[in-house]
Parts: structure tokens; sequence; C-alpha cells
């Protein structure tokens, strides 16, 4: 069956989630909460409907798979995320899961019309992975983490920005095995997935600017992060305290960004693969004036590369900048738990057949490495031979504006569907 026929479902299913975990403004689905259980819990039921298995995983992820599928059989994955920044965008993380279910639909009308099912290709099993955004605990992949032993002790507590709830409290609501996670016991048996494909949106401006439908990823940027830092000054009246006696927090931490900013300039000049951002400046609202000098601000740092050195060294950069600006101006920066996630390359073969798919297709496109994260980077740093496939999106991500264009998904999920019958 041609997965170009189903465009009207795959609609369907995009509109009814949308509606779902519409906030106003865009769409909020909390990671292990309301917005991504809803849409969890409406994707079972489509999955059923139409002749699939639908079940939980340990780490209450939801795999979809065709009946009879046996469970210690050798599989292909395929999926993404089910949940959203706050109010994000429709496309990120549900294009892939989408993608999937379609390709899975496409299988079973074959075998309901008396075709041989899976007569080409690996047996596929579709993933929906709780909790990929940072945004809610402060750390990416959870559901995805928590399959592969990588969740631990200090992650589970974690808090929910904004009711408070730990991750461990949020996921056993959810249904996950929390004691399995706390123990970091790995929650599937990997010799079993031979492969592992995801179809994304792209989350930046390129292939709309060079008018690419689709793209095969090469690579994943992996990041180094605090969730909060703080600066701890000294708090004064703003009329009364020169700038030679002043200890004041907030010019401390601007002094830092801007010498950041002036290291990360050179070191592109030089060619080096790096971006870093400064997303959360806060002072403390029960105190801050306009009248007072800050003594207390905190703020998060992240920095993103392919190489897991530019990391480290931008890192211990970033450090030595403080320890200066500690010196120079009187005041002391604290620093929370440091979070990294570790670059990750595409299998080479995968990429080449995913090339194949596309080109087939007779659609532009070309091979691009990802600057945002993904779960497939966790799969390919695992050793699961990985791929990924980009969507043109127009108006970037992370925000209640994308716009991914449905005759792109549509070829997205095609190629998707003939790169997984060329598997074995």
């Amino acid at each position: 069956m041609d997965l170009l026929e189903l465009r009207p479902l795959a609609e369907k299913l995009f509109d009814d989630v949308r509606a779902l975990s519409f906030d106003g403004v865009g769409v909020t689905r909390e990671s292990y909460g309301r917005g991504e259980s809803a849409t969890a819990e409406y994707l079972c039921e489509f999955a059923r409907a139409e002749g699939l298995e639908a079940e939980p995983d340990r780490a209450a992820n939801v795999v979809f798979r065709l009946p009879g599928t046996a469970r210690e059989t050798s599989v292909a994955w395929t999926g993404s995320h089910i949940d959203s920044v706050p109010q994000g965008g429709n496309f990120d993380g549900l294009a892939g899961v989408v993608a999937g279910l379609l390709c899975l639909v496409a299988r079973q009308r074959k075998a309901d019309a008396g075709h041989a099912r899976d007569a080409a290709g690996l047996p596929l099993e579709v993933l929906a992975f709780r909790g990929e955004e940072s945004a809610w605990f402060g750390k990416a992949y959870m559901g995805s983490g928590a399959l592969l032993g990588k969740i631990g002790e200090a992650d589970l507590a974690l808090t929910q920005r904004s009711t408070g709830e730990t991750l461990a409290e949020c996921m056993r609501k959810a249904g996950a095995d929390v004691d399995a996670i706390r123990a970091q016991q790995p929650l599937f048996d990997s010799s079993r997935v031979k492969a592992y494909l995801e179809l994304h949106i792209e989350q930046g401006p390129v292939m709309v600017a060079r008018k690419l439908p689709l793209a095969v990823v090469s690579g994943i940027r992996g990041n180094v992060r605090h969730n909060r830092i703080v600066c701890n000054g000294d708090a004064q009246h703003s009329g009364v305290v020169p700038r030679w006696l002043r200890h004041d927090a907030m010019f401390a931490v601007a002094d830092l960004v801007m010498r950041i900013d002036e290291h990360w300039r050179v070191l592109l000049e030089r060619g080096t693969d790096l971006v870093v951002t400064t997303g959360i400046v806060q002072t403390d609202a029960a105190e801050h004036s306009i009248s007072r000098i800050p003594g207390r601000v905190s703020f998060s740092l992240e920095a993103r590369s392919k190489s897991t050195d530019t990391l480290e060294a931008f890192y211990q950069l970033m450090r030595a900048e403080c320890t200066a600006i500690e010196r120079e101006r009187g005041v002391r920066f604290a620093f929370d738990r440091r979070l990294e996630s570790a670059p990750a390359t595409m299998n080479e073969g995968i990429c080449g057949v995913l090339s194949q798919a596309c080109g087939t297709l007779d659609v532009p496109f070309d091979v691009m490495p990802s600057g945002a994260g993904h779960d497939a980077s966790l799969f390919a740093n695992a050793g699961i031979p990985s791929g990924m496939l980009f969507v043109r999106n127009q108006n970037g991500s992370h925000n209640p504006h994308e716009a991914m264009d449905m005759a792109d998904f549509m070829l997205g999920a095609q190629a998707l569907s003939d790169a997984f019958g060329q598997l074995d």
C-alpha cells in the first residue's frame, strides 16, 4: 500500500492530538504529565481501532506493533517523543510517532487484504517515548534513557518545573517501573533491535532556505549544561555604593556571558563546531527592586557540539572565567549538577538506505547534521545501528508556529517505510 494514500489519516491524528493538548497559545504535553498521558491514551485507542497492538513498556513509553509479533523476534524500531515544551509546536516529536504508525497501518491493511505480511524487511515496532524534552525536569531523554539504564537516583530526584513533584513520582503515576529504573537496569533486550530509525522535523531554517523537503541526518550534537548557576554578590542600596565597592551579581553574570560569547566567536573563526546559550536569567522576584543592587542572580548555561573534546574544553574555559570574575568582582558562583549528553554519529549503512529511499522518490534531499538532540542519539551510542530522516519545517521549533507541510511529511513517511523494506 502506498503510504501517500494515508494522508487524511495523518491529518486527523495531528489535528486530534493538537486539540487534546492545545493550551490557548500552542501545545503543552508535559513529560510524564497530563498532556503527554492524554496523547499516549489517544494513540493507543487509534492503534487498537486499526487492528494494531499497543502496550506500555517498563518506562511507560508506548510500544505499537502488528498483532502476533513475537516478543523474542528480531525487529526494527522507529518512533519519537510525544511530549512538548510549554506552548510548543504540534509536530516536534509527534511527527515521528505518526509516521511510524502509518507504516504499521499500511502493513496491517495489506495483511487484511490478503497480502503476505512483512515479505521484505524486519518486523516493525513503533515507540512513543515519554520525557524527551528537558524543559520539564531539566533533563532530556527520560523515557529512552530509562530503557537503557541511564536514569539514576539523582535524575529521579529532579523536580517538575510547575508542580514540584519528583521525576520518580511522575514516572510512577504513569506506570513506570521506578524501582528497576532507579537500579539502572536495562528495560529491554537490545540484541533483538537490529535498527532504530527516527523521522523528525528539522528544527532550524536550513532545509527551508535550501528548498529541501527531506534530509538524511549524519550525526547529532551532544551537550553539556547547568540548569541553574547562582551568582552570589552583595545586595545594597543602588544610590550609595560606588562601582569599586560593589559586588553586583547582575554585572558579574553579564560579564561572564560576554566573555563566553567572545570565546565562542574566536572558536567559530577556527572552524570549531559549537553553539552556546543562556536561556534563563533571573533575579529573585521577592526581593529585586529598581533601587537595589542585585545580590543574587541565577541563570542557565548550555553548550552543544559534535565533539566531546570541544565541549569539555569550552566547559573548562567557562569555569576559569567564573574564577576570574569571582576574584575581580567579589562574587561567588554556585553550580548545580552538571548534565551531559554525548554526541552521536548515525550508522553509515542506514544513512545510505535512507538516501536511496529519498532518491527513489525523486525529491531534493541532502545529508546534514542535527544541532538539536534526539532519542536516536542514545540508541546510536548504545551500539544499535541508527539513522534519522528530517522533514522540512517552517518557522523553527519549540514555538507554537511550527509549520511542517503535510506533503513533505507524507514523502518522509513513504521514505521511512521504503527504508524499512530494505533492512534485514
